[in-house]
C-alpha cells in the first residue's frame, strides 16, 4: 500500500527523548504509517537529509481566541514550529457569554491582552453563547493548525454572576453552584481545561481587578471538583506573584499544590523570575520538589527567555505621556515620526518634555538596544546594551541616543524593557527542572507591545546549539510529548506509528530568531509585532504540508482539539 508523503534520510527525533535516529516516515492521510528504512514510493517525496525531523510543538499558552478566527495560520506561532495550541489561558475567554455581554468581553480581552476590542469585534463572528458552542464555531474555520481550548474564570463568573462579578470577592454558594454547572458544560464539551487569573496585573478598563482575582478556596475548589468528574483536565492559573513578599509567593503556590493534591487534576501556574524577588525560584522548585515527592501533578511553566516590553518608533516609546510634542508623535505614523525627529525645532521640544515622564535612570538601564547577529535576534542582552550605556558612549541623553539609533535604522530599531526572566542564569535553571514546562509565549496576546511566540526557535537555537544547556531531544520532548500528554492532547507531540502526522522538518545549524516586525494588518487596521524564522524546511499538519520556508502551501488541515 503505498504513501501519500515520505520523507527520506532525516535525523528522527520522536518527541519521548530519545536520541535521533535516522530513518524515513510514511505517511497515510492524517496520520504516521512507517518510520524506519522505506522501499516504497511515496505520492510525494521531501528528502530530509542532515535535517531533524521532530513532532509537530505544542504551544500551551496562547491568547489566540480571537485571533484565530480572522488567521487561520495562527502567525506568529505557525513560523516556530506550532502545530498545536491551547487557547483560553490567564482567566480571560469569549465563552460563556451572553449576548448582551459581548462588547463587556471584547473590552476585558482589550485590558487584559492587549487586543483592541474594535478588532476583535470586527474580526469575530460571536456566533455561540457556551463554551461548547464557541468550539462548534473553531470547527468552521480554515484551521491551518490544531486549536484547543481552556474555559476561563473570568467569563464564567461574569456569565452567573453579571456585573457582582466584578464587585463581590466572595461568591456565595448559589453562585458557585451556577459556575460548577457552567464549567461542566464545557468539559463535556471538551475543553482542555479551566484558567483563572489572581494577579493583580489583569485588570478592567476602568481599572478593576478581573472577575476572580480574589476568589476564595471555596469557589476555586469547587471548580475543581466539577472538573475532576471528566477525568484530569487541566487547571491553569496565574497566580498573584507580582507581590515582592516571598510569603504570598508560598501561599500562591501551596493553593494551587492543594488544588491538585485534594482533586488529582494536573495543575500548572505561571512563573517568571522578576527583580522584586529574586530568590523565589529556589522557594517554588523546594515546593514543586515536595509536591513531586507526594505525587501530585503541580507543575510551573515559564518562558525561554526574558519576558518584555518592545518599544520604538514603530509603536511606542518610554515618552509617550510626557507632554504635547509627545501626544503629538503617538498620532503620526512611522515616515512622519521620523521627519519629526529628523526637524531640529520639533526634536528639541520632543527632548525638553522627555524628563516629565518621569522614566527613572534605573529603568533606563533595563530598555536593551535589541541585538541583532547576523539577521538573528538577541535577547541575551548585557549592560552595555543599554539606552543609558548607549547614551553615555554618544555623549547625549537617553532620549536623544534613542532618536539617534531610531533615525539611523530609518526607525527599524526595536529596544527591549525585560520586565522578568532578566537572569539568564535563572533561566536556564528554571528550564532544566524537571516540574517547569515550556509556556508564556502568549501568542495573539499583547500584540503591540510584546512578541514570545518564538520561544520553541529560541530554545533550540540558543539554549541548545549556542549554550549546550540539554541535547536537542530533550528540548523536543519540553517541546511536544511534555506539554501534550500534561493536557490529555492524545496521539500528537510524538512520532510513532498511529499518531497525527503533525511533523517539522527542520535545518538544525541554520535556525535563527529573526527581528520582530511592526504591522498593521489586524481587522480594523491596528498594528501587531510578528516575529518569523529561519530553518524551518517544512511544517506538516495531519498529514498535510502546511508551511514550506515558512511560506503557506495554501492547506487548511488543522483541527480543533477536544478531551
Amino acid at each position: 500500500m503505498s504513501f501519500d508523503i515520505v520523507i527520506r534520510n532525516g535525523n528522527v527525533i520522536d518527541g519521548t527523548g530519545s536520541a535521533p535516529v535516522r530513518a524515513d516516515v510514511g505517511i497515510r492521510a492524517d496520520r504516521i504509517a512507517a518510520i524506519g528504512e522505506i522501499g516504497e514510493r511515496g505520492t510525494r517525496e521531501i528528502d530530509a537529509d542532515g535535517c531533524l525531523v521532530t513532532p509537530g510543538f505544542v504551544d500551551i499558552h496562547a491568547h489566540l481566541d480571537a485571533q484565530i478566527f480572522w488567521d487561520g495560520l495562527a502567525t506568529s506561532a505557525c513560523w516556530h514550529g506550532i502545530t498545536s495550541v491551547v487557547m483560553g489561558n490567564c482567566g480571560v475567554t469569549f465563552a460563556p457569554c451572553h449576548t448582551e455581554d459581548r462588547d463587556t468581553l471584547a473590552h476585558l480581552m482589550e485590558s487584559v491582552e492587549d487586543i483592541p476590542a474594535a478588532d476583535i469585534n470586527a474580526g469575530m463572528n460571536w456566533s455561540w453563547e457556551t463554551f461548547g458552542e464557541y468550539l462548534d464555531a473553531l470547527e468552521n474555520l480554515p484551521l491551518g493548525i490544531n486549536v484547543g481550548g481552556m474555559v476561563g474564570h473570568c467569563a464564567v463568573r461574569f456569565w452567573v454572576m453579571g456585573t457582582r462579578a466584578l464587585s463581590q470577592k466572595v461568591a456565595s454558594k448559589e453562585d458557585i453552584l451556577g459556575m460548577q454547572k457552567i464549567v461542566a458544560e464545557a468539559m463535556s464539551r471538551g475543553a482542555l481545561g479551566f484558567s483563572t487569573s489572581r494577579t493583580h496585573v489583569h485588570r478592567t478598563p476602568e481599572g478593576e481587578p478581573v472577575p476572580g482575582t480574589f476568589a476564595n478556596m471555596d469557589e476555586l475548589m469547587g471548580i475543581a471538583r466539577t472538573m475532576a468528574e471528566y477525568g484530569t483536565p487541566v487547571f491553569e492559573s496565574v497566580p498573584h506573584l507580582d507581590s515582592t513578599d516571598p510569603e504570598v509567593h508560598r501561599a500562591e503556590i501551596q493553593m494551587m499544590d492543594d488544588i491538585a493534591r485534594e482533586t488529582g487534576l494536573p495543575v500548572t501556574f505561571s512563573y517568571i523570575h522578576t527583580r522584586g524577588n529574586t530568590e523565589g525560584w529556589r522557594d517554588a522548585f523546594a515546593m514543586l520538589d515536595a509536591s513531586a515527592s507526594r505525587g501530585t501533578e503541580l507543575y510551573g511553566q515559564t518562558q525561554v527567555r526574558s519576558l518584555g516590553m518592545l518599544f520604538g518608533l514603530v509603536n511606542n516609546t518610554p515618552w509617550d505621556r510626557a507632554g504635547p510634542a509627545w501626544a503629538d508623535l503617538k498620532s503620526q505614523d512611522l515616515e512622519q515620526r521620523l521627519a519629526s525627529i529628523r526637524d531640529p525645532q520639533t526634536r528639541k521640544r520632543l527632548v525638553d518634555e522627555a524628563p516629565s515622564a518621569g522614566v527613572p535612570e534605573g529603568l533606563l538601564h533595563v530598555i536593551y538596544k535589541q541585538r541583532v547577529e547576523n539577521g538573528d535576534a538577541r535577547y541575551d542582552v548585557h549592560p552595555e546594551d543599554s539606552l543609558a550605556s548607549e547614551a553615555e558612549r554618544r555623549g547625549v541623553s537617553a532620549v536623544e541616543a534613542f532618536f539617534d539609533i531610531s533615525d539611523e535604522s530609518d526607525g527599524r530599531a526595536i529596544f527591549l524593557f525585560p520586565i522578568g526572566n532578566h537572569d539568564f542564569e535563572v533561566i536556564g535553571k528554571m528550564l532544566s527542572h524537571p516540574r517547569m514546562l515550556l509556556g508564556l509565549a502568549d501568542s495573539g496576546a499583547h500584540c503591540g507591545q510584546i512578541m514570545d511566540a518564538s520561544l520553541p526557535t529560541y530554545l533550540l537555537s540558543y539554549w541548545v546549539r549556542e549554550r549546550e544547556l540539554f541535547p536537542v531531544e530533550r528540548a523536543i520532548e519540553k517541546l511536544t510529548s511534555e506539554p501534550a500528554a500534561f493536557f490529555g492532547i492524545e496521539d500528537r507531540g510524538v512520532l510513532r506509528e498511529g499518531a497525527f502526522a503533525d511533523l517539522n522538518i527542520i535545518d538544525f545549524d541554520r535556525l535563527k530568531v529573526l527581528p520582530p516586525e511592526f504591522v498593521h494588518d489586524l481587522p480594523g487596521g491596528s498594528g501587531r509585532f510578528i516575529q518569523k524564522a529561519e530553518g524551518f524546511r517544512a511544517t506538516l499538519v495531519n498529514g498535510e504540508v502546511f508551511l514550506e520556508e515558512g511560506k503557506h502551501s495554501g492547506t487548511s488541515s488543522g483541527r480543533v482539539l477536544r478531551r
